[in-house]
This record gives structure tokens, sequence and C-alpha cells, in this order.
């Protein structure tokens, strides 16, 4: 499954490093793609909830924009 996220407070290259760090230490992820402003995950969701994703990212510093 693959899920993109709309993610606020990017703003540089050390911010994407670190969603994609907190994402890809995920287990059940598959493979990240993080750009200034949102990521794009593959993921199993038997594994791991699109809420685990979410609660990732939040806890690394930024906001995931209600979709």
């Amino acid at each position: 499954m693959t899920i993109t996220l709309s993610i606020q407070g990017m703003s540089c290259q050390h911010c994407v490093n670190r969603v994609k760090k907190a994402i890809d230490a995920i287990a059940g992820v598959t493979g990240s793609q993080v750009i200034v402003g949102s990521a794009t995950i593959d993921f199993e969701p038997a594994q791991v909830s699109a809420d685990a994703l979410k609660k990732a990212v939040e806890e690394a510093g930024y906001t995931v924009a209600a979709s």
C-alpha cells in the first residue's frame, strides 16, 4: 500500500533527512520518498498503520496536514 502525507514545517534537506530516517525506521515500511513538504511511503498495512506513520512524522517534529 502507498500513502502520501502532506507535511508542514519542513524547509530544508535536514528536515527531509530527519523525516526519512523516522519513517524508514518503522517495521513494515518497504520504501519512502521524502521531499520538502511531503512523503510518499510504501508499507505493509498488516504490519503498520497509516496513523503510526503520521505519528512518526509528528514525533520527528513536523505536522501532518489533514487530507
